[in-house]
């Protein structure tokens, strides 16, 4: 479960943050997933919690925003957005010929900080 490392670098990195910048302790994390970036949101969540006892995050809640899979086709000029994890081909006109836009991030988006 790779996802236990994620979490752990998650940390790892908002520890440095805040000791660099003199903060404590951490209240919150808000984070961005997207639906084909290989993270499952409710085994990072579980190894969130699992890694961050011990941590200046000990009490932090996590929240995750999932971020669907979208892109732009050059065959046919439409944006499109999907709920599947994966695309093949354009939903609109099923050729290959298309961009992935949004749906492979993992991105901090907020921290509640004291």
């Amino acid at each position: 479960m790779h996802e236990v490392s994620i979490a752990l670098g998650l940390l790892e990195f908002a520890a440095e943050y805040c000791e660099r910048e003199g903060y404590k302790g951490i209240e919150a994390i808000t984070v961005k997933i997207g639906k084909a970036s290989g993270v499952m949101p409710e085994a990072f969540h579980f190894a969130f919690e699992a890694v961050k006892i011990g941590t200046i995050a000990e009490k932090a809640c996590l929240t995750i925003n999932e971020v669907p899979v979208s892109g732009f086709c050059s065959n046919c000029n439409k944006s499109f957005t999907v709920e599947e994890t994966y695309v093949l081909s354009c939903p609109m006109c099923g050729k290959s010929s298309f961009r992935v836009e949004t749906g492979r991030e993992l991105n901090i988006c907020e921290m509640e900080v004291f």
